[in-house]
């Protein structure tokens, strides 16, 4: 093969030059390939800048790589300001002094044919080869590899153009809108998308009753783990892809960044600035907490959030839409806290016919009800504040809550001389032990929410139930109110009552009570433990981990104002 002349393929345009007709960044050519595929791809990967990495994604990269070793094989990049497009050429060849773009895919092709978004895709390639030639490309060849099939795409220039631009111009189009596409390509689509666990188009389908269970298509676990760092005068550093905690006796322990989904450093631990780099490259969370548990704050970098803001601003600002998603809200808080208390006493009919057992389990079913009704009467009615209705919810959830925490003494099997005696709920400091565990693993909780709504592309700072009356983000606290019973209670109760405290796990003084390093690294596992545990969705009907379920919740919240709402809080314990 003839190696192109320099002079007849020179980038004569900056890469980082402009589109010549909206004065915007050039669009790469693999967004026409994504638009082609499916216009909300396209959206969530160029718009948004949503762009995920899967099994799929990392073949055709090795694939690439191991192209670009070939001798024989020369790539190009290309821009163009006036066909508003640049991308980089796999392969191009010289065959009777023409030129032939050559693309490779790692898959196979529609029964000897291009698809149509491969054939969209080398089309431009070969506009902007001839445009940076000043010869015209006549043929392209898209080689698939896992059927070998060389399938010959016939350039005709001025067709070429037409389709290209149109491609563009519905591009164009889209970028300039704050409004996600709705799904509308076929299913199978959907299932070799790497943003499927980001669009989850099955649970929208589902959602629109198109299906009675969605294919599962999210994932249900996540292969990366969470790091915490409790060791006070613990150091993190990298060194080429890894990361290296060093302890203050000298030792280091390293860990692999691609097996990182976050870290949490709790207390004194310095990190570098390189870290901060490589967890921002990487989108790897970056959380500190204090020494007692209390949320400090997040580095989180990631995609482009503005149209996801946005969006979210405009549905929250529906004070009524505010009013059904606080309804569903604290109707799952609270449905779950009357199922577990009932699981808890089924068999102990002694205990359950106590009068106070009686009065709190009443309470909580008659707030239940009252959340129940209100969301009814109020549905089709103006007449009502929506502001006053959110209030009413807050002292439902309120009363429910003090019934509960009012039922957990007697869920507790400790003596009144044990020091995991429980009284009642207290905080900000913690009185006792029970609480100090129970503040702990809230804020364990809560730093994965605001994980989750991060990586999401969410606002956290703007909720819709509880009030921006704190530091802590409202929308992490409305979150959190799903999973702290599902997520720590059960598994603290069941770790009291399994005698798995000791004192020295505690710092008792006058007035407040604070986890040691012990304590807090048995906590911590016990919590971590917990998000991996599986368990099967009550309406979508697929098994996935609680760490997941946290993430799904989040992004079906985003559903409510960006597709099919109705999924959102639906949550129940079995």
């Amino acid at each position: 093969m003839e190696k192109p002349h320099q002079k007849e393929v020179d980038c004569i345009t900056s890469f980082h030059a402009a589109d010549k007709a909206t004065g915007e960044p050039l669009l790469r050519v693999m967004a026409l390939h994504a638009l082609a595929y499916c216009e909300r791809l396209f959206y969530l990967e160029e718009v948004e800048e949503l762009r995920r990495a899967d099994a799929n994604v990392y073949d055709g990269r090795r694939l690439h790589t191991e192209l670009e070793k070939d001798e024989e094989a020369h790539t190009l990049e290309l821009a163009s300001e006036t066909l508003g497009l640049k991308g980089k050429l796999d392969c191009v060849k010289r065959r009777a002094g023409g030129w032939v773009v050559v693309e490779h895919k790692k898959g196979k092709s529609q029964k000897g044919a291009p698809w149509p978004s491969d054939r969209l895709q080398v089309l431009a390639y070969a506009l902007l080869l001839a445009e940076h030639t000043g010869q015209e490309v006549k043929e392209a060849v898209i080689h698939y590899h896992a059927d070998n099939q060389k399938v010959k795409v016939p350039i005709q220039s001025q067709a070429a153009l037409t389709e290209i631009k149109t491609a563009v111009g519905r591009a164009r189009e889209l970028r300039a809108s704050l409004e996600r596409p709705p799904v509308s390509v076929p299913e199978k689509l959907c299932r070799t998308c790497s943003l499927a666990p980001v669009c989850l188009p099955e649970e929208e389908r589902f959602a629109l009753a198109e299906k009675p269970k969605p294919q599962r298509l999210f994932p249900p676990d996540d292969d990366r783990r969470v790091v915490h760092i409790v060791e006070q005068g613990a150091t993190v550093h990298r060194e080429g892809e890894q990361l290296v905690i060093g302890r203050p006796d000298g030792s280091k322990k390293p860990l692999p960044g691609m097996n990182i989904l976050a870290l949490v450093l709790h207390g004194n631990v310095q990190v570098s600035t390189q870290v901060i780099h490589y967890c921002a490259a990487n989108e790897i969370g970056l959380h500190w907490l204090s020494y007692g548990g209390h949320y400090v704050g997040a580095f989180a970098a990631g995609a482009s959030q503005v149209q996801r803001r946005h969006r979210q601003h405009q549905a929250l600002a529906d004070p009524w839409f505010r009013v059904q998603l606080a309804c569903r809200l604290v109707q799952a808080k609270v449905e779950n806290q009357l199922r577990y208390a009932m699981r808890a006493l089924r068999g102990q009919e002694d205990l359950a016919k106590e009068p106070g057992v009686q009065d709190n389990l009443t309470q909580i079913r008659d707030t239940l009800k009252e959340i129940t009704r209100l969301e009814i009467e109020v549905a089709d009615s103006t007449t009502y504040d929506p502001m006053a209705i959110i209030e009413k919810i807050r002292g439902h959830e309120g009363h429910a809550g003090r019934a509960y925490f009012g039922l957990l003494p007697l869920l507790l099997k400790t003596g009144l001389s044990d020091f995991l005696v429980f009284a009642g709920r207290n905080r900000r400091p913690p009185k006792d032990p029970v609480n100090a565990l129970l503040s702990f693993g809230y804020a364990l909780l809560y730093r994965d929410c605001v994980g989750a709504l991060l990586a999401s592309g969410l606002e956290p700072a703007l909720g819709f139930f509880h009030t921006p009356r704190s530091p802590a983000y409202p929308l992490a606290l409305d979150l959190m109110e799903l999973f702290r019973l599902l997520l720590w209670d059960i598994p603290l109760i069941g770790s009291i009552n399994r005698r798995q405290w000791q004192k020295s796990d505690f710092e008792i003084n006058p007035g407040q009570v604070w986890l040691n390093n012990d304590g807090r690294r048995k906590a911590i596992q016990l919590y971590e433990s917990r998000k991996q545990e599986k368990w099967k969705h009550p309406v979508l009907n697929y098994s996935l981990s609680y760490a997941r379920t946290i993430e799904l919740e989040t992004r079906l919240l985003e559903k409510e104002w960006t597709g099919q709402p109705g999924l959102f809080a639906r949550l129940r314990l079995r």
